[in-house]
């Protein structure tokens, strides 16, 4: 099966608990009806998020967020097709910790423009290994 993958960072606008639930929500809704799969990892000063699915939803998808006033900057890092799906059982997995991924220092520093397509990837295949091992 012939999946389309893209993975987009943007800087979130008015971020608190009642945005990011209503993001997670209308997702999770649009992502079940256009066949996306996918994971996103938040915090107050960051989005990253993973969509993979059909190649012409995921760039609808793209559009609607880009064209989002919730989210800033919104830079494509990885557009791609790949074999299977990474996410697939999920609508939208969400990760609100991501201690591991830059601090706000470094995302105030600039990182966001420094990081290569193999950095961003990794964060969500370490996302998707921790999911997994959770699941035992």
């Amino acid at each position: 099966m012939d999946v389309f993958r893209a993975i987009y960072t943007s800087q979130p606008f008015g971020y608190d608990s009642a945005t990011l639930d209503g993001i997670l929500m209308e997702a999770r809704r649009a992502n079940v009806r256009d066949g996306i799969t996918g994971a996103l990892i938040c915090r107050a000063d960051v989005y990253l998020q993973w969509l993979e699915g059909p190649e012409p939803e995921v760039r609808k998808t793209l559009e609607r967020i880009e064209r989002d006033d919730r989210h800033l900057d919104v830079k494509v890092h990885v557009a791609e097709h790949v074999a299977e799906r990474a996410f697939g059982e999920w609508a939208m997995l969400h990760d609100p910790a991501a201690t591991w991924i830059w601090s706000q220092s470094e995302i105030a520093d600039g990182a966001l423009e420094r990081t290569t397509p193999e950095e961003i990837t990794g964060f969500f295949l370490r996302l998707r290994r921790s999911e997994a091992a959770d699941d035992r």
